[in-house]
């Protein structure tokens, strides 16, 4: 171990041993767990930074239901319930896309090369 690892433990020993972990806000419930499994694992930190940011929060929430309804539409045997489920999924799309524009993120020519790729993993 390093020094950095003792001094760590050494401090938390001494916290647990003053009760500093006893009055903490949600002591004894449930952790609430984030499913982030449509983002990449080497991008999930810098999600969840822009999340508690509060940048992230319609935009992720779209984002979201955009692969939900993705899996839905192709895993659909019924051409009635695909069709609509295509409808909701354009209009996401159409959202997160006005989003987007809005907070100026496609502007430059490398994250225009970027949206394009994203673009091609959606279709």
């Amino acid at each position: 171990m390093d020094l950095f690892t003792i001094l760590s433990e050494d401090k938390i020993k001494q916290s647990i041993k003053d009760g500093e972990f006893n009055r903490l806000p949600g002591m004894g419930k449930p952790l609430q767990l984030e499913d982030l499994s449509h983002i990449s694992p080497e991008l999930r930190v810098s999600y969840k930074m822009m999340k508690n940011a509060g940048m992230l929060d319609e935009e992720g929430e779209l984002k979201k239901s955009i692969f939900k309804l993705e899996d839905l539409a192709s895993a659909c045997q019924d051409a009635l319930e695909k069709e609509k489920l295509e409808m909701q999924l354009s209009e996401k799309r159409v959202k997160l896309e006005q989003i987007l524009k809005k907070r100026g993120t496609f502007s430059s020519k490398a994250s225009a090369f970027y949206k394009n790729k994203i673009n091609s993993k959606w279709s």
